[in-house]
């Protein structure tokens, strides 16, 4: 089995769910006691947040590219990034690394394309929603992104960094989600992405009307498809 470097602690409540998911996919898929090799260096998201709401991203990317570094050193033969909004600066941790970062939107972009789906809401934080780095690389494979308006994007963005990140999951914050969904789907998303690796902890495939795409469960599938396939 090859060795997988995971950038995580961003934040820890859904890089729980990655190492979770990384040891039982890779134990159903092997069987007996095999577990994922894995390296995790699991940063103080603090930083990271300052430096994301101050629009310092040449900070974040430093941070992260050190890490990155650290993990190559120390044997990682690829990357994944347990996050989705860091996506912003991959391109420096890739470089920085050098080796393969396992990208979170190419596996949510098949997973859409598979399901036949074209036109797509997009849940996340704010950064991610406004900025062009993740819904272009979606767009670039022909999907459709659509994201909320100024309200709900405020409103899905704070329950992530008040709520989430923090490991607290409220009913009340469930139902202002499916509300944000109920729209989206009225603007005409056939389907949408959890975009925000925290948000599988609140909502789940199923509990709305359209298929609800949890970015966590796939880029975990595409990180035990690469664990395993030398094995």
């Amino acid at each position: 089995m090859r060795l997988l470097g995971v950038l995580g602690g961003m934040s820890w409540t859904s890089t729980e769910a990655y190492y979770r998911g990384l040891n039982t996919g890779v134990a159903a898929r092997l069987g007996g006691l095999h577990s994922a090799r894995l390296l995790l260096h699991s940063v103080d998201f603090a930083p990271v947040a300052a430096a994301q709401h101050a629009d310092d991203w040449p900070a974040t990317a430093a941070l992260l590219a050190d890490a990155a570094r650290g993990l190559a050193a120390g044997g990682a033969q690829a990357l994944l990034l347990a996050t989705n909004t860091m996506h912003r600066v991959a391109d420096d941790i890739e470089a920085a690394a050098g080796v393969p970062l396992l990208h979170i939107a190419d596996p949510t972009a098949d997973a859409l394309l598979a399901g036949g789906h074209r036109r797509v809401g997009l849940l996340a934080t704010r950064f991610t929603m406004e900025q062009a780095f993740y819904a272009d690389r979606l767009r670039a494979r022909g999907l459709d992104v659509l994201v909320p308006g100024e309200a709900d994007r405020e409103l899905v963005h704070r329950v992530i960094y008040d709520e989430l990140v923090r490991d607290v999951v409220r009913e009340e914050s469930r139902a202002d989600y499916l509300g944000v969904v109920e729209r989206l789907v009225a603007d005409g998303a056939e389907a949408v992405v959890l975009g925000c690796t925290e948000i599988g902890l609140l909502l789940r495939d199923g509990d709305a009307a359209v298929p609800l795409v949890d970015t966590t469960a796939l880029h975990v599938s595409a990180g035990v498809d690469w664990l395993c396939a030398s094995a």
